[in-house]
């Protein structure tokens, strides 16, 4: 079956001016920042039929003419040609909100012949800057990828109409947009049960550093959360243990359960940068190397002389990387000197997180395994 990319216009492809919210010459059409470099690789790289679905509200009056709009619209359209990218077909509606025709976005009038059967929707998407393209992506079956220049900010905004469910990506350029449709997507869940802890954790390796930790233990929680916070990874981490028997199982399984989690988002591992290495902090020096390469190994140079920070004990600290460089199967070397206790280990935490933020960039134009043996 065919799939689809429902594109808008303003906004998505050229900046919409912000008063008007309307391009009305040359000189104000401009290309949203990579726009053009990616909609090529997308045109060239998948087999999606590209579709222009935009609202020109009141085209063809005197308020806006016809010449007006086929200016800026021949000239951009032209422009994308040159580049390799041509749509298969281009829906514009006309008509003004208050006229109530369900050809305006989000109805999907114009699109009845997508909906017969021919395409695959739940692989399609639509792909525009408001909440009604999310709208239209639902009323289509499809899913939505949300242009935003705070992700934050439209999280919420599709929260509050309940589409949430329903927008695939929220994307503040066209860089992350190419990615997501070309490349897999680096998210995994892991549940893990024992008699002795019941974890579910969750990890976007693309995500924007947003964390939801609970383990019971407050500052292994702090730690934990320097990892989503400082690698951009967004990290669902719910931890239920026998804290009435002690820390070891809650901390130790949830280092197994967590290098498992990464070690299925990296899935193929193709385009990643594979290596990482980082940091100091205040009266520190701690220094986490990396390597994703598929062959766990930890090597350990910190000391602590407290047996607590916080309510997390200090040999833990070793066991708990210990843990998670095994299932995560990455090659760990950690180093650490200085006198402040709670900065050693926090320091140690965040050079990690940095680590794992170079460690898995990845670059979809140079999509292949960093490795000579072909294999990771």
């Amino acid at each position: 079956m065919k799939t689809a990319l429902f594109i808008d216009r303003d906004g998505t492809i050229i900046l919409e001016p912000p008063v008007t919210e309307q391009v009305n010459s040359l000189a104000e059409m401009t290309f949203l920042p990579g726009v053009i470099h990616n909609m090529a690789f997308i045109r060239e790289r998948l087999s999606s039929e590209f579709v222009m679905v935009t609202n020109q509200d009141g085209l063809g009056t005197e308020a806006y003419p016809e010449t007006v709009f086929e200016e800026v619209q021949n000239k951009m359209l032209e422009v994308l040609k040159g580049e390799g990218v041509e749509f298969d077909d281009i829906l514009i509606d006309k008509s003004y909100p208050e006229d109530g025709l369900d050809t305006r976005k989000p109805g999907i009038g114009m699109l009845g012949a997508y909906l017969k059967g021919d395409y695959d929707m739940s692989h399609s998407y639509v792909i525009g800057d408001r909440a009604t393209d999310v709208q239209l992506a639902k009323n289509l079956g499809c899913k939505g990828i949300l242009i935003a220049n705070n992700v934050d900010d439209a999280a919420k905004m599709l929260q509050e109409k309940g589409l949430s469910d329903h927008c695939a990506l929220i994307a503040e350029n066209w860089n992350k947009i190419a990615e997501f449709l070309f490349a897999e997507e680096r998210v995994a869940t892991v549940a893990r049960k024992t008699k002795e802890t019941d974890i579910n954790i969750r990890v976007d390796l693309d995500g924007n550093g947003k964390c939801d930790i609970s383990t019971g233990l407050g500052f292994f929680d702090h730690m934990l959360e320097q990892i989503g916070k400082h690698s951009g990874i967004d990290l669902m981490i719910h931890v239920k243990g026998d804290l009435n028997v002690d820390e070891h199982h809650t901390i130790e399984d949830t280092g197994i359960a967590l290098g498992e989690a990464i070690y299925k988002a990296l899935g193929s591992k193709r385009g990643v940068e594979r290596y990482g290495y980082s940091l100091p902090m205040d009266d520190c020096l701690c220094s986490v190397c990396l390597d994703f390469g598929g062959r766990p190994w930890l090597v350990w140079d910190a000391e602590f002389k407290r047996e607590y920070v916080g309510d997390m004990p200090t040999e833990m600290f070793l066991h708990f990387f210990k843990s998670l460089s095994d299932s995560a199967k990455m090659n760990l070397n950690v180093k650490a000197e200085g006198d402040n206790e709670h900065h050693k280990i926090e320091g140690i935490f965040k050079a990690l997180a940095r680590a794992i933020k170079m460690a898995i960039k990845r670059d979809i134009y140079k999509y292949e395994l960093p490795s000579t043996k072909g294999t990771l």
